[in-house]
């Protein structure tokens, strides 16, 4: 859920964020799509709400890029779930893709900072 007074960001990310987020997601080990998307849901506090609309589209192209692997397992309510884990050529990517992240933040950072007068107090 939200929290109060701060909708949710939806469909607000940079393309490419998401899948970030999902390969960060699947470091901890393999997970189905509800669990991914709590994950992402709950580790950001409710700010960033995934949509199945978008999850799924991403697992696909993950998968095939060979960034993600998937195979058939049982979920926690004893049903038939897909389940998707980490590849060595994703968690290379993941690397790669939280660096450039911290590069474009900081870049952001820099233009939004610019030119406001420093607050001392």
């Amino acid at each position: 859920m939200p929290k109060k007074g701060s909708p949710p960001l939806e469909g607000e990310l940079l393309q490419g964020t998401l899948d970030l987020l999902i390969l960060q997601t699947l470091v901890l080990g393999p997970a189905h799509g509800h669990t991914i998307a709590y994950a992402i849901e709950h580790r950001s506090d409710d700010v960033l709400q995934v949509e199945h609309g978008s999850l799924y589209p991403a697992l696909h192209r993950l998968e095939d890029r060979a960034w993600i692997a998937s195979f058939w397992g049982t979920s926690e309510n004893n049903r038939r779930a897909r389940y998707y884990r980490l590849t060595p050529k994703g968690r290379k990517q993941l690397l790669h893709q939280s660096s450039r992240w911290d590069e474009l933040v900081s870049a952001i950072n820099r233009v939004l900072r610019a030119g406001k007068p420093v607050i001392s107090g």
